[in-house]
Parts: structure tokens; sequence; C-alpha cells
């Protein structure tokens, strides 16, 4: 049996998986926080075996890092859209598609496509950069900043309208619970909404509007078997995931409402590491 392991990088959080050549993951790791370090959870991965490739999906600035990690395989880095619509092929709700596209919702907004069996990349290796889809004719100084719909969906942008509606004069029972504006985050917008909060209610809502209206351009464009939303959104549950069934079916022909299957992720945030792993071992064949 090969041992694959696979890295998903970001500020802030790292994840890690050791998975055989079924997907089946043998091994998880993890860190969170500012000093959450790529090489401490590969050697708690990587302690007693003998690894036959190494997949990092990596943000920017961790190629110092990579080099020094001993022991281990050349790493080969993908991007996330990438490793996570492998992911999705190989042992998720891709299985078997052809064409298919996975946008992830979270701390990073960011989509994978396939066409054919192949991971589509585009003509610069920009394909997937879901992050700047615009849904809102009115321009604020954010989508600059962080892309158009990363502003409204990301975990940060989804506390962010909650805080703006706050200082604004909305009133939100979300504030005491959080503390003060800086500390509310997605999951106290949600836990406001399952608890009858008006305001963090309407902030849920607008948020399952553009992932669906999102999902529904990405079927348009690309016409696929699938699309797969994944990420950190995926824990809001029903609460959020009903609107976007609803928001994505309203927004495409009705033939393609059962033509272009919908399907929530079920790797929860090790997809993009297994993603990472998989195309490692695909490199080194």
């Amino acid at each position: 049996m090969r041992h694959l392991l696979g890295l998903d990088i970001d500020d802030g959080r790292v994840v890690g998986v050791v998975v055989d050549d079924t997907g089946k993951v043998l091994r998880r790791a993890s860190r969170e926080g500012s000093g959450a370090n790529p090489a401490d959870v590969t050697r708690e991965l990587a302690e007693g075996l003998t690894l036959d490739a190494f997949g990092v999906s990596s943000g920017k600035g961790q190629e110092d890092v990579l080099r020094s990690m001993k022991n281990v395989p050349e790493a080969r880095i993908c991007e996330p859209g990438a490793a996570a619509i492998t992911a999705e092929e190989w042992t998720g709700e891709a299985r078997e598609a052809r064409h298919a596209v996975c946008l992830n919702i979270g701390l990073r907004v960011f989509a994978g496509i396939l066409l054919d069996g192949k991971l589509w990349h585009g003509a610069h290796g920009l394909a997937g950069t879901a992050a700047w889809l615009a849904l809102n004719p009115v321009e604020r100084q954010d989508y600059r900043k962080f892309g158009n719909l990363a502003s409204e969906v990301s975990s940060e942008g989804i506390a962010r309208r909650l805080s703006w509606r706050i200082q604004a004069g909305d009133h939100s029972d979300v504030l005491e619970r959080a503390g003060d504006l800086q500390s509310i985050t997605a999951t106290h917008v949600f836990e406001g909404a399952r608890t009858g909060d008006g305001l963090a209610i309407s902030v849920v809502r607008d948020t399952a509007r553009y992932i669906g209206m999102a999902l529904a351009n990405l079927a348009l464009c690309l016409d696929p078997d699938v699309v797969v939303l994944s990420g950190d959104a995926i824990t809001a549950g029903e609460l959020l995931l009903e609107p976007v069934r609803q928001e994505y079916a309203r927004r495409i022909p009705p033939d393609m409402v059962s033509q272009v299957r919908f399907a929530v992720s079920q790797l929860g945030d090790q997809g993009v590491a297994i993603g990472a792993a998989r195309l490692a071992s695909l490199a080194v064949v």
C-alpha cells in the first residue's frame, strides 16, 4: 500500500492527510493560528511511514518552508481549486463525472473545474478565480481588495457585513455574544440566525443568494454533470444549504435543474489536502 501525503496551507491554517491509493484517509492532522507550521503537520503525519508522494496546495510565501522539510519526497505544488475538484472526482461527489465544478466558500473562495475528464486551468492559469465573480453592480472598496464574491460570502465577508449593519444602526444580539465588532465571526452569524436574530437571518439570506447565483453562473457557463459546494460554509448546514439550493435552481433553466446535479461535498476541511495528495501521486507515476 502506498502512502500519499497532502497538505492544504493557507494563512492561519494547515490541514494535512495521509491517504492510500483509494483515497482512504489513514491519518489527519491540522494546526490553526498565526503559528501554524506546515513542517509540524508533515512530521506528525509522516512519522514511521515511507511516503510515496507529497502534494501541497500552498499559499504564497511557503516555498522556503517546503524546501526545508527533510525525509519527504519533493513537494508537488498545486492550486487549491485543482486540488478540490480532483478530490471530488477521486473520492467525492464528482466520481465518474466528465465535466464538473467545485466552488469552495470559506476562509477562501475559489473554484476547480473539470472538463472532459481533465483539469481546466484556462489560457493564463486563472480559471476558477471565483472570488472575483461579479454579482453586484454596486462597486465597493472591498471588492477591489478581496474580489466581488469573496467580499460577500467568505467567512470574513459574512462577519464584516453583519458588523457594517450594526454600525449603521441595526440591532443584533450577535454583538453581545461576540463581545465587540472585531470579534464577530461567520460562526457567530450562523448561530445568531439559528436562534432567530433578525439581522443575522438577513445576512445569511443574502449570503445564500450570492452563493446560489455564483453556482448558477458556473453551471450556465460550463454545463457540467455536477456542481459541488465545498468549504467552511457547509458547517452552517441546512440553515444555508437549502436556501442555496433554492437560489441555484431559481437561476438556471428548468431543464438544467434535473440535468446538472447540485451536490454538497462530504470531504469536510480535508478535501483540498486529499486532492493535493492525489495530484502528487499522478505526477510521480
